[in-house]
């Protein structure tokens, strides 16, 4: 039986920053797809909570790699915006990180996916931000994420519009009432593996 392998690369929300690894999203899309017949193997995460772009690639430089995976996720930028630069720079850095993906999965770019920047300010712990400017900014950066994804033909999975519909319900946050929780995490992680199911069994 085959074993496939992923990579997710990000921060925080990568991570799962405040909930139990299991809870995190890579952790929670293999556990579907081991329940739909695809045996995967965990998940390699490469991600800190607070990395910018910058930050990742530079970690990517020093870290060891398999020689390729048969499916990789890319979710990075809310600290780039969180720490206010400029959306020409992530642009640039974040079409790099893009272009590892891509090697990463063995140059297969429909087995790479982009996930969307969920939208901190409508959490609690924003209560005391320029909400709708957040907003505004995150929406620049996916913009900028969306346009990449498809200049080079990955997926681009937009969870951004659902998590600011939860995004202040305790349910769906963790403890600080920033990230997460696992319940979140789990609608993302029923997009992705459909998605990869898709490239699995009809892109082959």
């Amino acid at each position: 039986m085959n074993q496939f392998t992923y990579l997710a690369l990000g921060d925080s929300y990568t991570i799962g920053e405040q909930v139990r690894i299991s809870e995190s999203f890579p952790y929670q899309t293999v556990q579907v797809l081991r329940d739909r017949g695809l045996n995967f193997t965990a998940p390699e995460i490469i991600a800190t909570t607070g990395w910018t772009t910058d930050e990742l690639e530079a970690q990517i430089e020093t870290s060891f790699f398999l020689p390729a995976y048969d499916a990789v996720s890319l979710l990075i930028g809310v600290n780039n915006q969180y720490r206010g630069r400029s959306v020409a720079d992530f642009e640039i850095e974040f079409e790099r990180l893009l272009q590892r993906a891509i090697k990463f999965a063995a140059n297969k770019a429909d087995r790479v996916y982009v996930i969307s920047i969920p939208d901190w300010g409508v959490t609690p712990f924003a209560k005391e931000r320029d909400t709708a400017k957040v907003a505004d900014e995150i929406d620049e950066y996916n913009t900028v994420c969306a346009s990449i994804a498809s200049k080079y033909a990955t997926h681009y999975l937009d969870i951004t519009i659902s998590q600011r519909a939860d995004g202040s319900s305790t349910d769906f946050l963790a403890a600080d009432q920033l990230h997460p929780s696992g319940k979140e995490y789990a609608k993302w992680a029923h997009e992705l593996s459909s998605l990869m199911m898709e490239s699995f069994f009809y892109n082959d």
